[in-house]
């Protein structure tokens, strides 16, 4: 069974950091790109960033370019999204997801965690 399971949501003011957390279980991340996904109330999902399996190639949304970092410890399982200098419209739920087919070419991932909320704000 594949569990993902996302941590380190959280309030934070502009321009703060915080570290989500991706755990994985049932996956390898030799076989599967792992994606972090957002979702602003009353906005479409946005692919924020992806990491891909064997290679780690990473890419990023416009919206993180040069303030998230995607990253992945394959001996933990874990795929971790480090956010910088953060913005007001960067709330939103975070969804970490898993794919083994298109994978960070694509959008339609096979698993998905729960989310764990991202507010900024003063």
């Amino acid at each position: 069974e594949v569990q993902l399971v996302e941590s380190g949501g959280g309030w934070v003011q502009p321009g703060g950091s915080l570290r989500l957390s991706c755990a994985a279980s049932g996956v390898s991340f030799d076989d599967y790109d792992i994606a972090w996904f957002r979702q602003a109330p009353g906005q479409e999902r946005e692919k924020v960033s992806c990491i891909s399996g064997i290679e780690s190639n990473t890419v990023y949304a416009d919206s993180a370019k040069g303030r998230f970092t995607i990253s992945s410890d394959k001996a933990t399982n874990t795929v971790y999204l480090e956010m910088n200098s953060l913005k007001p419209e960067d709330t939103a739920v975070y969804y970490c997801a898993a794919d083994n087919v298109l994978g960070c070419y694509g959008y339609a991932f096979d698993y998905w965690g729960n989310g764990t909320l991202v507010t900024v704000s003063s």
